[in-house]
Protein backbone atom coordinates (compact mmCIF):
# COMPACT_ATOMS: atom_id res chain seq x y z
CA UNK A 1 0.00 0.00 0.00
CA UNK A 2 1.41 3.39 -0.99
CA UNK A 3 0.81 4.92 2.45
CA UNK A 4 2.62 2.17 4.39
CA UNK A 5 6.03 3.81 4.20
CA UNK A 6 4.73 6.93 5.93
CA UNK A 7 3.75 4.93 9.00
CA UNK A 8 7.32 3.76 9.59
CA UNK A 9 8.91 7.22 9.84
CA UNK A 10 6.65 9.39 11.99
CA UNK A 11 8.93 10.53 14.85
CA UNK A 12 9.97 13.83 13.23
CA UNK A 13 6.39 14.50 12.19
CA UNK A 14 5.17 13.83 15.74
CA UNK A 15 7.57 16.47 17.03
CA UNK A 16 6.16 19.00 14.56
CA UNK A 17 2.53 18.13 15.32
CA UNK A 18 2.73 18.04 19.12
CA UNK A 19 1.84 21.41 20.56
CA UNK A 20 0.36 22.60 17.25
CA UNK A 21 -3.10 21.28 18.21
CA UNK A 22 -3.10 19.08 15.12
CA UNK A 23 -3.00 15.34 14.67
CA UNK A 24 -2.93 12.79 11.90
CA UNK A 25 -5.53 10.05 11.57
CA UNK A 26 -5.21 6.76 9.76
CA UNK A 27 -8.59 6.16 8.07
CA UNK A 28 -10.00 2.68 7.59
CA UNK A 29 -13.25 0.77 7.09
CA UNK A 30 -14.81 -2.24 8.77
CA UNK A 31 -17.19 -3.48 6.11
CA UNK A 32 -19.74 -0.67 6.15
CA UNK A 33 -19.97 2.84 4.75
CA UNK A 34 -18.77 4.32 8.05
CA UNK A 35 -15.24 5.73 8.15
CA UNK A 36 -13.10 5.12 11.25
CA UNK A 37 -9.88 6.71 12.38
CA UNK A 38 -7.03 6.09 14.79
CA UNK A 39 -4.32 8.52 15.81
CA UNK A 40 -1.16 7.76 13.82
CA UNK A 41 0.80 8.18 17.07
CA UNK A 42 -0.59 4.77 18.08
CA UNK A 43 0.11 3.02 14.78
CA UNK A 44 3.32 1.10 14.25
CA UNK A 45 2.60 -0.26 10.78
CA UNK A 46 -0.05 -1.57 8.38
CA UNK A 47 0.23 -4.92 6.61
CA UNK A 48 -1.80 -7.51 4.77
CA UNK A 49 -3.53 -10.08 6.96
CA UNK A 50 -1.16 -12.81 8.15
CA UNK A 51 -2.14 -16.41 9.06
CA UNK A 52 -4.20 -16.13 12.24
CA UNK A 53 -3.97 -18.96 14.77
CA UNK A 54 -6.99 -19.58 16.96
CA UNK A 55 -6.30 -20.51 20.56
CA UNK A 56 -8.60 -21.90 23.27
CA UNK A 57 -10.62 -19.59 25.50
CA UNK A 58 -10.09 -16.46 23.45
CA UNK A 59 -11.93 -13.36 24.73
CA UNK A 60 -14.81 -12.10 22.62
CA UNK A 61 -13.42 -9.90 19.90
CA UNK A 62 -10.06 -11.63 19.69
CA UNK A 63 -9.78 -13.46 16.39
CA UNK A 64 -6.58 -15.26 17.36
CA UNK A 65 -2.85 -14.60 17.39
CA UNK A 66 -0.20 -13.89 14.76
CA UNK A 67 3.56 -14.13 14.66
CA UNK A 68 5.09 -10.89 13.41
CA UNK A 69 8.88 -10.74 13.22
CA UNK A 70 9.25 -13.00 16.22
CA UNK A 71 6.55 -11.35 18.35
CA UNK A 72 3.23 -13.03 19.17
CA UNK A 73 0.40 -10.50 18.96
CA UNK A 74 -3.33 -10.81 19.64
CA UNK A 75 -5.57 -9.97 16.68
CA UNK A 76 -8.61 -7.91 17.67
CA UNK A 77 -11.51 -7.90 15.20
CA UNK A 78 -12.78 -4.33 15.44
CA UNK A 79 -15.96 -5.09 13.50
CA UNK A 80 -16.87 -7.75 16.04
CA UNK A 81 -16.06 -5.41 18.94
CA UNK A 82 -18.34 -2.75 17.45
CA UNK A 83 -20.99 -5.29 16.45
CA UNK A 84 -20.96 -4.28 12.84
CA UNK A 85 -19.69 -5.34 9.42
CA UNK A 86 -21.30 -7.01 6.44
CA UNK A 87 -19.44 -10.30 6.51
CA UNK A 88 -16.88 -9.30 3.90
CA UNK A 89 -13.35 -10.56 4.40
CA UNK A 90 -11.14 -8.17 6.34
CA UNK A 91 -7.76 -8.06 4.68
CA UNK A 92 -5.61 -5.56 6.58
CA UNK A 93 -3.90 -5.52 9.95
CA UNK A 94 -3.19 -2.25 11.75
CA UNK A 95 -0.41 -2.92 14.25
CA UNK A 96 -0.79 -0.59 17.22
CA UNK A 97 1.21 0.27 20.33
CA UNK A 98 -0.36 2.01 23.32
CA UNK A 99 -0.85 1.51 27.05
CA UNK A 100 2.27 -0.71 27.08
CA UNK A 101 0.54 -3.22 24.78
CA UNK A 102 1.14 -4.17 21.16
CA UNK A 103 -1.75 -5.69 19.23
CA UNK A 104 -3.12 -6.05 15.71
CA UNK A 105 -6.49 -4.60 14.73
CA UNK A 106 -8.20 -6.52 11.93
CA UNK A 107 -9.90 -4.14 9.48
CA UNK A 108 -11.44 -4.47 6.03
CA UNK A 109 -9.40 -1.82 4.26
CA UNK A 110 -7.13 1.12 4.96
CA UNK A 111 -7.72 4.37 3.11
CA UNK A 112 -5.24 7.16 3.81
CA UNK A 113 -3.73 9.46 6.40
CA UNK A 114 -5.33 12.87 6.97
CA UNK A 115 -4.30 15.80 9.14
CA UNK A 116 -6.97 17.46 11.26
CA UNK A 117 -7.13 20.24 13.84
CA UNK A 118 -8.03 19.08 17.33
CA UNK A 119 -10.44 22.02 17.38
CA UNK A 120 -12.45 20.22 14.67
CA UNK A 121 -12.56 17.00 16.70
CA UNK A 122 -15.74 16.86 18.78
CA UNK A 123 -17.18 14.47 21.30
CA UNK A 124 -20.16 12.48 19.93
CA UNK A 125 -22.50 14.20 22.38
CA UNK A 126 -21.39 17.69 21.33
CA UNK A 127 -22.67 17.22 17.77
CA UNK A 128 -25.83 15.39 18.73
CA UNK A 129 -25.01 11.87 17.60
CA UNK A 130 -25.50 8.72 19.64
CA UNK A 131 -22.39 6.60 19.27
CA UNK A 132 -20.97 3.49 20.78
CA UNK A 133 -19.03 3.89 24.03
CA UNK A 134 -16.05 2.79 21.95
CA UNK A 135 -16.18 5.99 19.87
CA UNK A 136 -14.37 8.79 21.67
CA UNK A 137 -14.80 11.57 19.12
CA UNK A 138 -15.96 12.57 15.64
CA UNK A 139 -14.53 14.84 13.00
CA UNK A 140 -15.66 15.89 9.54
CA UNK A 141 -13.50 15.63 6.41
CA UNK A 142 -13.49 18.35 3.72
CA UNK A 143 -15.70 16.11 1.54
CA UNK A 144 -18.34 16.05 4.28
CA UNK A 145 -17.70 12.50 5.48
CA UNK A 146 -17.79 11.93 9.24
CA UNK A 147 -14.91 10.01 10.81
CA UNK A 148 -15.52 8.07 14.02
CA UNK A 149 -12.37 8.12 16.15
CA UNK A 150 -12.04 4.95 18.19
CA UNK A 151 -11.51 4.91 21.93
CA UNK A 152 -8.86 2.22 21.61
CA UNK A 153 -8.20 2.20 25.36
CA UNK A 154 -11.85 1.31 25.94
CA UNK A 155 -11.68 -1.42 23.31
CA UNK A 156 -8.51 -2.89 24.78
CA UNK A 157 -9.98 -2.77 28.27
CA UNK A 158 -13.17 -4.58 27.24
CA UNK A 159 -11.36 -7.21 25.17
CA UNK A 160 -8.25 -7.87 27.23
CA UNK A 161 -9.66 -6.80 30.61
CA UNK A 162 -9.42 -3.68 32.73
CA UNK A 163 -7.52 -4.99 35.73
CA UNK A 164 -8.50 -4.13 39.28
CA UNK A 165 -7.21 -1.09 41.11
CA UNK A 166 -5.51 -2.40 44.27
CA UNK A 167 -5.96 -0.97 47.74
CA UNK A 168 -3.69 1.97 48.44
CA UNK A 169 -2.56 3.99 51.40
CA UNK A 170 -4.48 7.24 51.50
CA UNK A 171 -2.71 10.56 51.87
CA UNK A 172 -3.03 12.72 54.97
CA UNK A 173 -6.77 13.11 55.66
CA UNK A 174 -6.22 16.59 57.17
CA UNK A 175 -4.81 17.89 53.86
CA UNK A 176 -7.09 17.14 50.88
CA UNK A 177 -4.62 17.84 48.01
CA UNK A 178 -7.27 18.49 45.33
CA UNK A 179 -6.48 17.01 41.91
CA UNK A 180 -7.77 18.16 38.52
CA UNK A 181 -7.65 15.75 35.59
CA UNK A 182 -8.62 15.85 31.92
CA UNK A 183 -9.21 12.81 29.71
CA UNK A 184 -11.63 12.06 26.88
CA UNK A 185 -11.68 8.28 27.43
CA UNK A 186 -14.46 6.87 29.60
CA UNK A 187 -12.17 4.03 30.61
CA UNK A 188 -9.36 6.36 31.62
CA UNK A 189 -11.63 8.65 33.65
CA UNK A 190 -13.02 5.64 35.47
CA UNK A 191 -9.56 4.33 36.36
CA UNK A 192 -8.22 7.74 37.41
CA UNK A 193 -11.27 8.26 39.61
CA UNK A 194 -10.77 4.87 41.28
CA UNK A 195 -7.14 5.67 42.07
CA UNK A 196 -7.92 9.13 43.47
CA UNK A 197 -10.80 7.82 45.57
CA UNK A 198 -8.61 5.09 47.04
CA UNK A 199 -6.06 7.78 47.91
CA UNK A 200 -8.92 9.78 49.46
CA UNK A 201 -8.16 12.77 47.27
CA UNK A 202 -10.88 15.21 46.11
CA UNK A 203 -10.95 15.85 42.38
CA UNK A 204 -12.50 17.75 39.51
CA UNK A 205 -12.37 16.66 35.88
CA UNK A 206 -12.93 17.56 32.25
CA UNK A 207 -13.52 15.48 29.13
CA UNK A 208 -11.36 17.48 26.70
CA UNK A 209 -8.55 20.01 26.71
CA UNK A 210 -10.63 23.08 25.95
CA UNK A 211 -13.14 22.28 28.68
CA UNK A 212 -10.23 21.66 31.07
CA UNK A 213 -8.63 25.03 30.31
CA UNK A 214 -11.92 26.87 30.74
CA UNK A 215 -12.55 25.15 34.09
CA UNK A 216 -8.99 25.77 35.30
CA UNK A 217 -9.18 29.47 34.43
CA UNK A 218 -12.49 29.74 36.27
CA UNK A 219 -11.02 27.96 39.29
CA UNK A 220 -8.03 30.33 39.30
CA UNK A 221 -10.30 33.35 38.95
CA UNK A 222 -12.47 32.30 41.89
CA UNK A 223 -9.40 31.64 44.02
CA UNK A 224 -8.19 35.19 43.33
CA UNK A 225 -11.58 36.68 44.16
CA UNK A 226 -11.79 34.71 47.41
CA UNK A 227 -8.15 35.45 48.28
CA UNK A 228 -7.31 31.73 48.37
CA UNK A 229 -4.01 30.07 47.58
CA UNK A 230 -4.63 28.32 44.25
CA UNK A 231 -2.48 25.38 45.39
CA UNK A 232 -5.08 24.68 48.06
CA UNK A 233 -7.75 24.44 45.34
CA UNK A 234 -5.72 22.59 42.70
CA UNK A 235 -2.63 20.79 44.01
CA UNK A 236 -1.95 18.67 40.91
CA UNK A 237 -3.11 18.57 37.29
CA UNK A 238 -3.28 15.36 35.23
CA UNK A 239 -3.60 15.73 31.46
CA UNK A 240 -4.05 13.24 28.64
CA UNK A 241 -1.97 13.80 25.49
CA UNK A 242 -4.72 13.39 22.87
CA UNK A 243 -8.07 15.04 23.52
CA UNK A 244 -10.77 16.65 21.36
CA UNK A 245 -10.73 20.41 20.77
CA UNK A 246 -7.36 20.96 22.53
CA UNK A 247 -4.66 18.37 23.04
CA UNK A 248 -2.70 17.88 26.24
CA UNK A 249 0.43 19.54 24.87
CA UNK A 250 -1.37 22.81 24.13
CA UNK A 251 -3.25 22.60 27.43
CA UNK A 252 0.01 22.15 29.33
CA UNK A 253 1.56 25.12 27.52
CA UNK A 254 -1.40 27.31 28.50
CA UNK A 255 -1.09 26.23 32.13
CA UNK A 256 2.66 26.83 32.24
CA UNK A 257 2.32 30.27 30.63
CA UNK A 258 -0.25 31.41 33.23
CA UNK A 259 1.62 32.69 36.32
CA UNK A 260 -1.32 31.81 38.56
CA UNK A 261 -0.47 28.12 38.15
CA UNK A 262 3.20 28.53 39.05
CA UNK A 263 4.38 25.69 41.27
CA UNK A 264 1.42 23.41 40.48
CA UNK A 265 2.78 20.23 38.85
CA UNK A 266 1.35 18.97 35.56
CA UNK A 267 1.58 15.22 34.97
CA UNK A 268 0.87 13.78 31.53
CA UNK A 269 -1.09 10.53 31.87
CA UNK A 270 -1.19 8.97 28.44
CA UNK A 271 -1.27 5.72 26.51
CA UNK A 272 1.32 7.30 24.18
CA UNK A 273 4.22 6.09 26.29
CA UNK A 274 7.11 6.14 23.79
CA UNK A 275 10.35 7.97 24.53
CA UNK A 276 9.50 10.43 21.75
CA UNK A 277 6.16 11.34 23.29
CA UNK A 278 7.72 11.79 26.73
CA UNK A 279 10.25 14.20 25.22
CA UNK A 280 7.44 16.11 23.52
CA UNK A 281 5.71 16.48 26.87
CA UNK A 282 8.90 17.80 28.44
CA UNK A 283 9.21 20.39 25.68
CA UNK A 284 5.91 22.01 26.69
CA UNK A 285 6.71 21.89 30.41
CA UNK A 286 5.18 18.65 31.69
CA UNK A 287 6.65 17.91 35.14
CA UNK A 288 6.27 14.13 34.90
CA UNK A 289 4.89 11.40 32.66
CA UNK A 290 3.02 8.24 33.60
CA UNK A 291 1.58 5.69 31.18
CA UNK A 292 -1.92 4.23 31.13
CA UNK A 293 -3.15 1.96 32.65
CA UNK A 294 -0.91 1.30 35.62
CA UNK A 295 -2.81 2.31 38.77
CA UNK A 296 0.09 1.65 41.15
CA UNK A 297 2.41 3.82 39.06
CA UNK A 298 -0.21 6.56 38.84
CA UNK A 299 -0.74 6.45 42.61
CA UNK A 300 3.01 6.61 43.24
CA UNK A 301 3.40 9.52 40.84
CA UNK A 302 0.52 11.46 42.38
CA UNK A 303 1.85 10.82 45.89
CA UNK A 304 5.40 11.86 45.02
CA UNK A 305 4.22 15.03 43.25
CA UNK A 306 2.08 16.14 46.18
CA UNK A 307 4.95 15.74 48.69
CA UNK A 308 2.83 14.92 51.73
CA UNK A 309 4.49 15.52 55.09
Amino acid sequence: MQNDYRLMNMIDEKARLAGSNKMELLLFSLGSTEVFGINVFKVREVCETLPITRTPNMPAGVEGIISLRGSILPVIDLAQCLRMGNGEARTKLVITEFSSHTQAFLVQDVDRIVRVDWEQVKSPQSIGQSQSAMITALTELPDGKLVSILDVEQILGEVIGEGDVPNMDSLRPDHPYPVFFADDSNMARKKITEVLEKLHLPYQSATNGREAWEKLRNIAGRAEQENKNLKDVVSLILVDAEMPEMDGYVLTRHIKEDPRFKGIPVVMHSSLSSVANKKLGQQVGVDAYVGKFHPEELAQMVTSMLHPA
